[in-house]
């Protein structure tokens, strides 16, 4: 029986079983095709003692994330997310030439370029070589390595705490979670403020939201649960927002415990309440979870194959994590999907791990009029949709898989 990484109680409790599935990431080459693929069990469980939900570690982080698939500046709300928040935590803080901001997970610099251009001195820490290359073009400093206590540690030694440390979708894809949220601690300045992005467990399980579990995907946080690791690292929660990025995500305001800069607002508390409310504050409050990701596949195959029935041509777009998970979950392939379109250079040509279906470029769908387009990054619907409108010209519709289909 596998031990919490959070609190090291033992993990007696389901959460979401999705069967075995390849890493989402581990797109393949034409020369793959005649190879076998590893699967692993996507299984999450929640721990009793500290209410996290977590996935096993199955695979080391240097072979997921040393070379990556994921460019974040090839998605433009997530830009536009990103130059807001730029926009509106330098005053804030009062970030200014003087001060540092150091982001862990930094990828190809899409957001620390918004700091540079006002005149703040940055550095990211990434640890995909690939993606750091893209940001070092930009002129962003950026070191390619894993951050944990170690990497803060030498850090400091540089002189290089930092005034705010920037964590965006990166807690979940920890796996040694207290050596990173203690290297924070240790990299963070005393008056410093570390924020943190991630999709809210709550808002997760409300909208069915299964196919945000892959094996990428560590752990998957509740304010309850991710207030005790930072906690138990002498951090303090003192404000968040309530974001709609990937489904509904939190960001959190964490400063030293003892920092005087920084009173608690109202906010957290308002958010811990919902989530008792919703039955979070107990184990028995995650058991139902299951049952809903199994209806979302019933519900998903039916239309597919009533579709096909009908002899509809059915194309995806957008070659995300997150529609590796609902595809291999949900077992659709080429049987169903023709392609999948993407805008990133970085996966045309390749195929999705697991399903085999030939990620193209976005020209394609024009080219072959499809009659339906399933939107896999459903996240980001609004954009995906304003981006293919031409659809509509031939008749074709958009169809949305999460929380329920949806033929728009």
């Amino acid at each position: 029986m596998s031990a919490c990484r959070s609190c090291g109680a033992p993990l007696r409790h389901s959460f979401c079983d999705l069967g075995l599935s390849p890493l989402s990431n581990a797109f393949l080459e034409e020369a793959q095709l005649s190879e076998p693929e590893l699967f692993y069990p996507l299984h999450a469980r929640v721990c009793a003692e500290c209410l996290l939900v977590q996935l096993e570690q199955i695979e080391r982080p240097e072979r997921i994330f040393s070379e990556y698939a994921y460019f974040s500046s090839y998605t433009d709300s997530w830009l536009a997310h990103a130059g807001r928040y730029v926009e509106a935590i330098i005053p804030r803080l009062g970030l200014g030439p003087a001060s540092r901001v150091v982001e862990l997970a930094s990828n190809d610099g899409y957001l620390l370029q918004y700091f540079v251009r006002r005149g703040v001195p940055v550095l990211g820490v990434e640890p995909a070589a690939n993606v750091a290359r893209a940001a070092l073009a930009k002129g962003i400093p950026t070191r390619v390595e894993f951050f944990g206590r170690r990497c803060a540690d030498a850090l400091r030694a540089e002189g290089l705490a930092a005034d705010l440390v920037v964590a965006n979708n990166v807690l979940a894809h920890v796996p040694d979670l207290n050596d990173f949220v203690d290297g924070v601690r240790a990299l963070l300045a005393p008056e410093g403020v570390a924020t943190f992005e991630f999709p809210h467990l709550l808002r997760l399980m409300q909208g069915r939201q299964f196919d945000t579990l892959y094996h990428e995907h560590f752990s998957y946080f509740s304010l309850l649960a991710v207030e005790r690791v930072f906690e138990r690292h002498a951090l303090r929660v003192f404000d968040l927002d309530e974001l709609e990025t990937h489904g509904g995500s939190l960001r959190l305001y964490v400063c030293h415990a003892g920092a005087s800069r920084h009173a608690t607002g109202p906010a957290p508390g308002r958010v811990l309440a919902g989530e008792r409310v919703a039955g979070l504050a107990t184990v028995d409050g995650y058991g139902a979870f299951d049952e809903l990701a199994r209806a979302a596949k019933r519900e998903l195959l039916q239309f597919l194959i009533g579709a096909k029935r009908e002899g509809k041509r059915i194309a995806a777009y957008g070659a995300a994590a997150k529609g590796n998970t609902l595809l291999n979950y949900c077992g659709v392939r080429r049987d169903f999907i023709d392609y999948v379109a993407d805008r990133s250079p970085h996966k045309q040509g390749r195929y999705l791990p697991g399903t085999r279906i030939p990620v193209v470029p976005p020209e394609r769908i024009v080219a072959t009029r499809p009659d339906y387009l399933l939107v896999l990054p459903w996240n980001i619907k609004d954009e995906v949709m304003q981006a293919n409108a031409r659809i509509r010209e031939w008749g074709g519709r958009f169809v949305v898989p999460i929380p329920s289909v949806q033929v728009l």
